[in-house]
């Protein structure tokens, strides 16, 4: 299924060929003349006829049908008795080597030679001659811009937790209270003063050995 989208994208690549402001179509010069070679077809409106008379109504562009030049009568009534879905005429185009091609009924394929023999049966025969011999840097064929779908940007991340300060040291055990001074036992000092009393031994001698005492009884 092609489009004047197609058809645009196929003239613009053939040398010399300029497209029309008023309406859609292309158009190669020769001989310092413009010669369409592909155009949209312009309809016959029907508006209701009086009695007795014609339809004779205003023509509207039809963006589904093309016009396309041949080289020939003879190749149009081909193209017509080919394939009568894709090819037809009308009572404008009777004597006159065109023929109407609905675009939804055929390939881009299709329409790439149709299109490019449009061009050839007007345009300078220098000019297909170079365009025959590749003499003629062709311009890139324009494609559709692709559409891509982005992803979704991800979340900002959170920002990272503060360092926990360390534990602090368990704290030692309080000391058990002390006794009051008054509680305390002098023991030693009293022991002390009494070894202070008794005489020292002489050295080499020995201690006198204190006499038993006689009890009251032995006396009597």
């Amino acid at each position: 299924m092609a489009s004047q989208d197609d058809v645009r994208r196929i003239a613009r690549r053939l040398p010399g060929a300029t497209e029309s402001l008023d309406r859609f179509g292309f158009s190669v010069t020769h001989k310092n003349k413009a010669r369409g070679f592909v155009w949209v077809w312009m309809e016959r409106a029907l508006p209701d006829k009086p009695a007795g008379k014609s339809p004779r109504g205003p023509r509207v562009p039809q963006p589904r049908v093309l016009a396309v030049r041949v080289a020939s009568e003879l190749e149009k009534a081909a193209l017509l008795s080919a394939d009568p879905e894709k090819f037809f005429t009308e009572p404008h185009y009777h004597g006159f080597p065109a023929v109407l091609v609905r675009l939804a009924a055929v390939t881009i394929e299709e329409l790439r030679p149709l299109v490019t023999e449009a061009w050839r049966c007007l345009a300078p025969p220098q000019l297909v001659r170079a365009y025959d011999a590749g003499e003629i840097a062709l311009p890139i064929e324009p494609r559709e811009p692709v559409t891509r779908r982005r992803k979704p940007a991800a979340a900002p991340r959170k920002p990272a937790a503060a360092p926990r300060k360390p534990a602090a040291a368990p704290r030692k055990p309080a000391a058990a209270p002390r006794k009051p001074a008054a509680s305390r036992k002098r023991t030693a000092p009293r022991k002390r003063a009494a070894a202070l009393d008794e005489p020292a031994p002489r050295p080499g001698k020995p201690a006198p050995r204190a006499s038993p005492r006689r009890s009251s009884a032995a006396r009597t």
